[in-house]
């Protein structure tokens, strides 16, 4: 690993890192471990596990442990949708219910509680890019704010930290019962969208789910460590997953040793299925930052990846002027978000130092990445705490890491 200076980035600054997140996190308690990658011009400059990815074992961190990644499993799965887009096999503006006939006529809520909806029809068809935005109407079972996600909840769509009972064929077909929050098209909620893709795929290709990542994404990659459950082989290297209580008190969610992902899961949520590394996700986002190639494999023309990290809201708007729900893996203000990715626009507006056009995205478990083309940047800091809004890990991140960047890029425009 050659030195941080190698790559125009400072040591003692990067050093802050873990200094921070022992004094913060690790010594009160607040997490048990944790791990954060920083790669700039084709080189990890920083890779430092700390603490206990197994608290009741005494099991340290490690720069291979396996982690879930929840919701950092959505960019995987938009891009492995792209790439059937590139076959020509759908657009972006084809109706969802071409590929899902029963969607035909879904409605939107007006009053009422599961199972007796009032409702009202759509202002126009749901699209495929919809799902790919989180502008369908779709929602999540945990989010608390809507008689709708009330009946996920019911109905054990979406909840935090569990996935659905039964296939995504099941899923899909469960939610033509349910209303929408809104027409497709008008708003901004989080939701099960990027886990409809995935049956999208599935419909796209002719294979399974977790077949298509397999052979199309993962192998070519060489993401060894990367899948929907953990081999037996892997189970050594599998950290505990814990969760903050109502007290504030940090407990065992999920061991290990006895996880349901030690399993072949039933269902295969491309919205927050996958266990990773943090070498196997580095490889996966340089790709992305190779303009969809790496060490001669390419996924994607570069073309397509830059059209998924643009901002797709309407106007050019930002988050806060479209955003329904309470909660995402990002701020609203100054962000923007593209087909599977949140994308800074606006720094002022977003109170963080970065660059614009940087994109991102997090998981349920605290987890979080980011890839900053202008810098040739990408940070992946990878724990096992739920739930993710506990701490700001990514905003306390970028204001250690930015600042160790000493080279004088941000004066070639990548930064304001």
């Amino acid at each position: 690993m050659p030195r941080p200076e190698d790559v125009g980035l400072s040591s003692e600054r990067l050093a802050r890192i873990d200094s921070h997140l022992k004094r913060r996190y690790l010594d009160p308690g607040k997490i048990p471990g944790a791990l954060t990658l920083v790669h700039r011009r084709g080189e990890i400059a920083w890779l430092s596990p700390l603490g206990l990815m197994d608290r009741e074992r005494g099991v340290p961190m490690a720069a291979d442990t396996i982690f879930r990644i929840y919701s950092m499993s959505k960019p995987v799965t938009s891009v492995a949708l792209m790439m059937l887009y590139e076959h020509g096999h759908f657009q972006l503006d084809d109706a969802v219910h071409k590929l899902i006939p029963e969607w035909r006529d879904l409605r939107v809520y007006e009053t009422g509680g599961h199972p007796h909806f009032a409702t009202r029809p759509c202002e126009r068809p749901m699209t495929i890019r919809d799902l790919l935005t989180h502008m369908s109407g779709l929602t999540y079972g945990f989010m608390e704010q809507s008689n709708v996600d009330a009946a996920y909840r019911k109905l054990g769509i979406g909840v935090l930290g569990k996935h659905f009972d039964g296939t995504l064929r099941e899923m899909v077909e469960t939610l033509v019962g349910l209303p929408l929050e809104f027409s497709p098209g008008t708003a901004w909620n989080y939701s099960v969208s990027t886990d409809v893709l995935g049956y999208l795929v599935e419909v796209l290709s002719g294979e399974r789910f977790d077949e298509y990542l397999r052979r199309h994404i993962f192998e070519p990659l060489g993401m060894v460590d990367t899948g929907f459950q953990v081999r037996p082989d892997q189970v050594e290297r599998f950290a505990a997953c814990y969760e903050r209580d109502r007290r504030k008190r940090v407990r065992l969610q999920d061991d290990p040793q006895k996880s349901p992902y030690l399993g072949s899961p039933k269902f295969l949520s491309g919205g927050g299925g996958l266990v990773s590394t943090a070498a196997d996700y580095l490889r996966f986002c340089r790709m992305l930052l190779g303009g969809g190639e790496l060490d001669g494999v390419r996924l994607l023309g570069p073309r397509t990846i830059e059209l998924m990290t643009r901002n797709h809201l309407p106007g050019g708007c930002d988050l806060k002027k479209l955003a329904r729900g309470r909660f995402s893996e990002t701020t609203y203000e100054g962000v923007g978000f593209g087909l599977g990715f949140s994308v800074t626009l606006d720094l002022v507006a977003a109170q963080s130092v970065g660059s614009t056009g940087e994109y991102a995205w997090g998981g349920a478990a605290s987890t979080a990445f980011w890839i900053d083309p202008a810098e040739d940047l990408i940070v992946i800091f990878l724990t096992q705490h739920l739930p993710s809004w506990s701490f700001n890990f990514r905003g306390q991140l970028k204001a250690i890491i930015y600042p160790a960047i000493v080279d004088g890029s941000a004066g070639r425009g990548g930064s304001r």
